[in-house]
């Protein structure tokens, strides 16, 4: 894994995001590591990585093999955007509650209520602890704000980005 991070960091760095995410970390850096490995024709990783400092034409190469998975990875990735929110829709045309959302939203909501009312009234906690829960907090804030951008779009150019997702699904 750090061996393909630190490929990853040096030659491709847009892949980053996938070998950041702990589902897909493992996956990701084993095709970094194939596809290292069959640009340089080496039959380890250090051997392959020597090669591509040494060789620009061969890190060019690796780069642009990467670059394509990139789109397969991006592919799969929007797919799975794109089917949970379909899930949702059908869910709703069902007229059937998705409660299992429902209980999330309403949990990280009370969370973020919660640890506000503790830091705000409780005056005989040290900075530590009073820091500490204001990190729960922000933790919440960002679930709550997933919710939304779930539920709504993350941009004004949603529409767009949901164009692009079917675009990169279909073919």
């Amino acid at each position: 894994m750090t061996i393909a991070l630190a490929l990853a960091t040096q030659f491709a760095p847009s892949i980053l995001k996938y070998l950041t995410n702990s589902d897909t970390a493992g996956a990701v850096a084993a095709q970094v590591i194939d596809i290292a490995k069959t640009v340089t024709g080496k039959g380890t990783i250090g051997e392959a990585r020597a090669v591509l400092e040494l060789d620009p034409a061969k890190a060019v190469e690796f780069q642009l093999a990467v670059m394509q998975n990139d789109t397969d990875l991006a592919k799969a990735y929007l797919a799975d955007i794109q089917n949970a929110r379909a899930r949702d829709m059908a869910l709703a045309a069902a007229g059937v509650k998705n409660t299992r959302a429902n209980a999330l939203a309403i949990g990280a909501a009370s969370l973020v209520l919660v640890t506000l009312v503790i830091v705000v009234w409780a005056t005989n906690m040290d900075d530590f602890a009073k820091a500490t829960i204001t990190l729960i907090c922000g933790r919440a804030l960002g679930w709550v704000e997933q919710v939304f951008s779930f539920e709504f779009g993350t941009t004004r150019t949603s529409a767009k980005k949901d164009d692009t997702i079917n675009n990169l699904t279909k073919s």
